[in-house]
C-alpha cells in the first residue's frame, strides 16, 4: 500500500471501516466515541424470571403465552429497554413487523441509543429496516451503534456499503479462479 496516493488510501479505508470519513487520515477523527456510561436497564429477578420464561415461549412459537408474559414483565418495569427488545424479537418471530417495529423505537428512546440495551436495539431495528428493504433507515441505526462500539453494527456498514460489496466480489471472483488454478 505504499505505493498509494493518500487519496486512495482514504478510499480503501473508507470501503473497509465506514465510519471513517473519506480524506486525510487526521480528518477522522470525527467518529465520536460514546464514553458515556448509560445506566443500564438492571431488573429485579423476579421480572427477569417472567422474561427468561416469555423468550422460552416464544421460541417454542407459544406466542400467545409469550406476549402475555411480556405484558406482564412490562407492567412491572414498564420503561425498561431490554423488555422491549427482547419482546420485539419475539414479535418479529411471530412475523408481526410493525409491532416490533414500534417496540424497537421506544427502546431507542427510553435508552437514548446508549448502553448494551440501546445498542442492541439499535442493532435489531437497523436488521428490521434491512429487512423491510429501508436501508437508509438502516445505516443510520447501524452508524450510531457502531460509535457505541458494536461489532455487528460495524459488520452490517460494511455490507451496506456498495464499494464494499464490490470489492468482496471481485475478491471472491479471484480467490475462485486461484483455486481452479
Amino acid at each position: 500500500m505504499e505505493s498509494l496516493s493518500e487519496g486512495d488510501r482514504a478510499i480503501l479505508n473508507t470501503i473497509f471501516d465506514p465510519l471513517q470519513s473519506l480524506g486525510p487520515s487526521d480528518f477522522s477523527q470525527e467518529v465520536e466515541e460514546t464514553t458515556d456510561t448509560f445506566e443500564e436497564d438492571h431488573l429485579e429477578p423476579h421480572v427477569s424470571e417472567i422474561v427468561t420464561k416469555a423468550i422460552i415461549c416464544a421460541e417454542a412459537k407459544n406466542f400467545d403465552e409469550s406476549f402475555r408474559l411480556f405484558d406482564e414483565a412490562l407492567k412491572q418495569a414498564p420503561e425498561s429497554p431490554s423488555i422491549l427488545n427482547d419482546r420485539a424479537q419475539a414479535l418479529r418471530l411471530a412475523n408481526r413487523d410493525e409491532e416490533a417495529l414500534k417496540d424497537l423505537h421506544l427502546a431507542v428512546e427510553l435508552s437514548q441509543g446508549r448502553g448494551r440495551a440501546g445498542t442492541q436495539a439499535l442493532c435489531q431495528r437497523g436488521a428490521l429496516y434491512r429487512w423491510m428493504e429501508q436501508d437508509d433507515e438502516a445505516r443510520k441505526d447501524f452508524v450510531r451503534a457502531a460509535k457505541a462500539g458494536s461489532s455487528f453494527a460495524k459488520s452490517q456498514l460494511i455490507t451496506l456499503n456498495p464499494y464494499a460489496a464490490m470489492c468482496n466480489a471481485m475478491l471472491r471472483e479471484i480467490t475462485s479462479k486461484a483455486n481452479c488454478s
